[in-house]
């Protein structure tokens, strides 16, 4: 084996290692989802992250591939559509020529976890309202759109990668994206029932197991390991070797000062150390230094993180603000902290770093020149404009053809039992055997479906008697 090809398979195990991590967040956007949620709803919240995975792998491997990584202009990918054995096994050729250090095969896995994520972040901010079937038919169409702002950004020939966006892993493209759908989807959906009263003030809705939401942001910042470092798509980077470590170390750093900042801004702004605003503020910090993770030095990850923990507080309680009913908090934890991120690259990317990548030039604080900053905002225009304005359009006229949220009974009765047919915690629901409110649990007072005891042969003689 030469030590070309060695260092392809190399770079191919890393990859798909990595891969297999940012799938595993699908995991932690169920827990911290359904946490965050009603009971009642349990079961949908956190089964659709399967469906929609589902439906996004399909979609991806037939067009969204080809959309965002084929050959094409500086617009779309034109090739790569329904592609089979030959494109996926070669290395640097079409229709794939972007992947020179994997096969098409690991780029696709790659990459179809991070379409996964864009569109797990969608259905947030859209939670215990929205249609089951708005999941399949939306997630499609998003799936694309997603591919098409990928092309736009990291593959080589795309007109934003062409005049030195940095975007390194995506706060850009997945997070600011699925953001803005998930902020259309809440306009159009309205809030759920009983969210703001007749004065417009916010009724508090608390989600359900605390314990799962802290379950799933563990899960998510364990999975960033594979979602920035991976995004090096192998061992060597520029003149580097392991520069995914490096990456590694900003972007633990930024969701450490995320917590901080989280917990920090929710004691002052809200007199008490919210832990919910402290998870926020993780994810936050991750999502921020998502851009610029390959380019900024650890302070700088440091600052990104702790900004980006405060701004998810602050935007949260914005968004509800204004009247607009975000369960999760992915407006503000996505895409209010994915624009920080982006414009933070611009600030603060190293030089030699940008140099080292390839990829634009260095930031405001090294240079002194706006240059780069400007780049990062004008990528922020032209990828906000283009995914609001198509997601509202797309869920507006699937509103107008068959609505897209369930009716009031549905949403009071809970997803779980009306869209599904079954609970996601039946015990509290229906009488079990063995469960809540049977003689096996008679000490959980508060918990019974039990029937009153049939009165035994006498006391019923003497009752029929009376």
């Amino acid at each position: 084996m030469k030590n070309a090809d060695l260092l392809i398979a190399v770079n191919t195990v890393w990859v798909v290692l990595a891969a297999v991590l940012v799938m595993f967040m699908q995991a932690g956007f169920a827990f911290l989802e359904a946490g965050l949620t009603r009971m009642k709803n349990a079961a949908h919240i956190a089964g659709k992250n399967v469906l929609i995975f589902g439906v996004c792998s399909i979609v991806y491997w037939a067009v969204g591939f080809g959309f965002a990584f084929g050959d094409g202009n500086a617009l779309i990918g034109t090739s790569g559509f329904f592609p089979s054995t030959d494109a996926f096994l070669s290395v640097g050729a079409a229709p794939f020529t972007f992947f020179s250090t994997i096969p098409g095969a690991a780029g696709y896995l790659f990459e179809v976890v991070f379409a996964g994520v864009s569109l797990a972040i969608v259905w947030g901010a859209m939670a215990e309202r929205a249609k089951l079937w708005v999941y399949i038919v939306f997630g499609a169409f998003f799936t694309v759109l997603y591919s098409v702002v990928s092309h736009w950004i990291w593959h080589a020939g795309g007109w934003l990668y062409s005049i030195g966006m940095q975007d390194f892993a995506g706060s850009t493209v997945v997070h600011y994206q699925g953001a803005l759908a998930a902020l259309a989807g809440a306009i159009l959906l309205g809030p759920r029932i009983g969210k703001f009263g007749h004065d417009g003030r916010a009724n508090p809705i608390p989600g359900h197991n605390m314990p799962y939401a802290v379950l799933g942001t563990l899960i998510l910042w364990f999975g960033w390991f594979g979602f920035n470092p991976g995004s090096t798509l192998g061992v060597v980077t520029g003149e580097h070797i392991g520069y995914f470590g490096y990456v590694a170390l900003t972007t633990n750093l930024a969701a450490a000062a995320g917590a901080m900042g989280g917990i920090g801004v929710a004691w002052l702004v809200l007199g008490k150390p919210d832990v919910s605003m402290m998870l926020n503020g993780v994810i936050a910090g991750l999502v921020a230094i998502t851009a610029a993770s390959g380019f900024v030095a650890p302070w700088a990850a440091v600052v990104i993180g702790a900004i980006a923990g405060g701004i998810a507080v602050v935007g949260v309680l914005g968004v509800e603000r204004i009247g607009i009913d975000d369960p999760i908090g992915a407006v503000a934890v996505h895409g209010m902290a994915g624009v920080w991120g982006t414009l933070a690259t611009g600030l603060f990317a190293v030089p030699a770093l940008a140099s080292n990548l390839a990829t634009g030039s260095g930031g405001l604080v090294y240079t002194g020149s706006f240059h780069q900053l400007g780049i990062q905002a004008l990528g922020l225009v032209a990828v906000g404009s283009f995914t609001f304005t198509a997601s509202f359009g797309c869920l507006w006229g699937l509103n107008r053809l068959w609505g897209i949220r369930v009716e009031e009974h549905v949403e009071t009765a809970g997803l779980d039992v009306a869209e599904h047919g079954m609970w996601g915690y039946p015990e509290f629901y229906i009488p079990v055997p063995g469960g809540y409110g049977t003689e096996s649990h008679g000490h959980l007072v508060g918990h019974t479906h039990m029937r009153e005891p049939e009165p035994d042969s006498v006391e019923k003689a003497e009752l029929e008697a009376a």
